[in-house]
């Protein structure tokens, strides 16, 4: 391939070119990821404080190091996001801890995340959903794929600006609950 460079000036602009365009596509391909992704990436470690207002438990635990997660880390943060009513654990979405981890960040939080709700069991759901409008029949809750959240310090309003930003997953707000909802299914988002 040199020597056809040396022979052919034009070859060698074209395969110069090429080379561009693969750069720039392969950089393009890097922008479009979710922020998520951006983020698990560039991160060393990622650590989260969730702290369940329904329990009082509180742990502060890294959940993502050297690119990889940390089933450890995982495993205490999804004994807190457990369905406290009928406590039952569930796996949550490890992309769910990646979001809050993101939103923090934006925040420029490091601090407290205040758990008011995370795993739901079909039967908890069901329980909830005959108590409050509010409560999806199909919740992304049962699936471990949802929090409901607050920050202390952080006004509501901004908490939902700031998730909203990401533009991943499902963002609603509950001004009169004083939370805001958080998932990771197709982006959307109500109030």
């Amino acid at each position: 391939m040199h020597a056809l460079s040396i022979a052919h000036p034009a070859l060698q602009k074209n395969i110069t070119r090429r080379r561009l365009l693969v750069g720039l596509g392969g950089l393009s391909a890097i922008a479009m990821l979710p922020m998520p992704a951006l983020a698990s990436r560039s991160a060393p470690v990622r650590k989260l404080n969730l702290h369940s207002i329904n329990t009082g438990e509180q742990v502060s635990v890294s959940f993502w190091e050297e690119g990889h997660y940390i089933k450890e880390g995982l495993s205490t943060l999804n004994r807190v996001m457990r369905d406290y009513r009928a406590q039952e654990q569930f796996d949550i979405d490890p992309k769910l801890f990646d979001q809050l981890y993101l939103l923090q960040h934006r925040l420029g939080k490091t601090g407290e995340i205040q758990v008011i709700s995370g795993y739901r069991s079909p039967n908890t759901n069901a329980m909830l959903r005959r108590t409050s409008s509010g409560v999806a029949k199909k919740s992304y809750h049962m699936k471990g794929q949802a929090i409901d959240l607050r920050i202390p310090g952080v006004p509501l309003a901004q908490l939902r600006q700031a998730a909203l930003n990401m533009k991943v997953g499902g963002v609603g707000y509950y001004p009169k609950s004083n939370f805001v909802h958080l998932d990771t299914g197709p982006v959307r988002s109500w109030v």
